[in-house]
């Protein structure tokens, strides 16, 4: 079946969305005083604000906790544009998949055959005597698992420090070219030999950005706005590319990174953070830079874990974690719930900001929720949410 077949189904798959959203949205601050859950996603000294929107059968359900801006203390909005960090690589990989199905690539198909010839000329191919550093080996599917073993440029402690870390206000500005970034992770040896073991790695989904501008002659941002934002109607998702801002509307984004040298913003003596809503994306690129809204994320994975962006074949590779025992699939990981539930989705995380979406596997549940800020979330408090959402109560 071709990826076009399959986008024939988005016409019944958004209907079904839009009506759920128009009939039943609403907040958790109107003439309710039970304790939502994502109340506990916020600190006063890192995390000013906490959202979430929740879809399933019984309607749409907003809750937000703390605020969006800590000078006007306005609460977050649902239709806020925030980044969405690796929740990019769900794009890119739903992207890439079509093209296997459109047989425009094989997903056994060694990366250098897609890549340009500058960038494949830089992965190594030293013989059979040094299997680890074997990059002329990977193949496009060991890219979109993780098991390509490459270094992930963002492991590079001097680049992490710069652009991450406490020297990010001073760099946060600059841009980055991607096959400059491939230099910075090969500059380092191989987590392991190509297909050996799994290892996130952002190198890799770097490359497969550089892989749909081979195949398709388009850039990555193009070919996801033609094939996925357009038809599902995303309308606050977009690459911003190297734009700095974030579109209207939007509240800001806070760092607990770079603030020991006095540059803070808050209501209070005790906060920890900076302002981190402006900066250059193009250092995560296809591995991170989507900017999206939290309706528009459940639209997203609710269309693609219904089948409406992908054919079967190529949803079921998705959703196949056995490369890397479980852990992950292509662009979509499982979390499973102790309520004998599996979920799928993905989160991201970038300077200001953290995100997740997840969602049963008929995409008929599904749950988005943020947080203003990339201090670490409480691993307990997301937990408790998500049982809170998806697991009945005996």
């Amino acid at each position: 079946m071709s990826t076009h077949t399959a986008l024939v189904r988005l016409a019944s798959a958004m209907t079904a969305l839009t009506c759920a959203v128009t009939v039943s949205a609403g907040s958790a601050g109107s003439g309710t005083t039970a304790r939502s859950p994502v109340q506990d996603l916020v600190s006063p000294r890192t995390v000013p604000g906490a959202a979430q929107l929740s879809q399933d059968a019984h309607g749409v359900r907003f809750h937000t906790a703390g605020v969006a801006d800590v000078r006007t203390e306005r609460p977050i909005r649902p239709t806020d544009r925030f980044r969405v960090g690796s929740i990019t690589k769900t794009v890119i990989a739903t992207v890439t998949l079509q093209l296997a199905a459109e047989r425009k690539l094989s997903l056994d198909d060694p990366v250098t055959a897609h890549l340009p010839a500058a960038t494949a000329a830089l992965l190594p191919c030293p013989g059979d005597s040094d299997s680890r550093n074997s990059g002329c080996r990977i193949t496009v599917r060991q890219l979109l698992t993780h098991t390509s073993g490459l270094f992930s440029y963002t492991d590079d402690r001097a680049f992490f420090r710069r652009f991450f870390g406490p020297g990010s206000a001073a760099h946060r500005f600059e841009t980055h070219k991607p096959d400059a970034l491939v230099r910075t992770a090969l500059a380092h040896p191989p987590y392991a030999a190509p297909g050996e073991r799994y290892r996130y790695s952002n190198t890799d989904y770097l490359l497969l950005g550089m892989v749909i501008r081979q195949v398709t002659g388009h850039t990555y941002a193009a070919e996801a706005y033609r094939r996925v934002i357009a038809p599902l109607h995303l309308t606050g998702t977009s690459f911003p590319g190297t734009r700095t801002g974030l579109p209207s509307p939007h509240g800001r984004a806070y760092t607990t990174t770079g603030t020991a040298t006095g540059t803070t913003t808050g209501t209070t003596a005790s906060s920890r953070t900076a302002d981190a809503t402006d900066l250059n994306p193009s250092s995560a690129g296809a591995a991170g830079e989507l900017v999206s809204t939290l309706p528009d994320l459940n639209r997203l994975f609710g269309a693609l874990l219904r089948g409406a962006l992908l054919p079967a074949p190529e949803l079921r590779q998705m959703r196949d974690t056995t490369d890397s025992y479980g852990r992950y699939g292509m662009g979509l990981f499982p979390v499973r719930l102790p309520c004998h539930r599996t979920l799928w989705g993905h989160n991201g995380e970038i300077s200001g900001s953290y995100v997740q979406t997840l969602g049963t596997t008929d995409g008929r549940h599904l749950v988005s929720y943020r947080v203003n800020s990339d201090a670490p979330v409480d691993a307990a408090a997301e937990r408790a949410l998500l049982i809170a959402e998806f697991c009945p109560k005996a």
